[in-house]
């Protein structure tokens, strides 16, 4: 192994400890617990080479989130690959995806609420993220003509979902109900969409 390879491959797992640790940390204690001084102790790393492998907290946090992004794609094609028929798809996805939230709260916020420089919907989008949409999208393409139109409110529904039962102001109780809603509301999104075009 040459000098250059073995220094990238050791940069990789100092990266990888610092995202590991930070996820620690956020998942035991929040996102206000993370900070670079503490990731140093946490890891015995200085806090000079903690930032010469990320700019500030929220470029740890975005790389946190893209670990996350991996992870939801994972969880959402295993529950669309063992459903039986696209409807069960759709709603055995919707499950997963609060599931997954809800599982790992701190990792959901780094993802979706803590800001980020992680963009969408544009040119340079990372992979990890456009898995994740395409994730969702390949279970609702089935049932409408705009897939990228119904699959970011499908997403939209299933973020608010989360965030309502996280602050406790919805019946978990009603989890299942609220999600056949929704898979209903996609399903008949095909027959909308044609009145609409007469």
């Amino acid at each position: 192994m040459g000098i250059a390879e073995r220094k990238g491959r050791e940069r990789a797992e100092r990266e990888h400890r610092i995202i590991a640790a930070a996820r620690v940390i956020a998942e035991r204690e929040g996102w206000d617990a993370v900070t670079v001084r503490r990731l140093a102790d946490e890891i015995e790393y200085s806090q000079p080479v903690l930032y010469s492998h990320f700019e500030n907290r929220d470029a740890i946090v975005a790389a946190v989130a893209v670990e996350g992004f991996q992870e939801l794609t994972v969880a959402l094609r295993k529950a669309a690959s063992g459903s039986n028929g696209r409807r069960n798809a759709l709603k055995n996805v919707a499950l997963a995806y609060l599931a997954f939230a809800h599982s790992r709260p701190a990792l959901y916020e780094a993802m979706f609420v803590r800001p980020t420089a992680l963009r969408f919907a544009e040119a340079g989008t990372r992979p990890e993220l456009r898995a994740g949409f395409d994730a969702l999208s390949d279970v609702v393409a089935p049932f409408c003509a705009d897939v990228a139109l119904v699959t970011e409110t499908f997403w939209a529904a299933l973020h608010g979902l989360v965030e309502l039962e996280r602050s406790g102001r919805t019946r978990p109780s009603a989890r299942g109900e609220r999600i056949a809603l929704v898979v209903r509301a996609i399903v008949a999104s095909r027959n909308n969409s044609r009145h609409s075009d007469e």
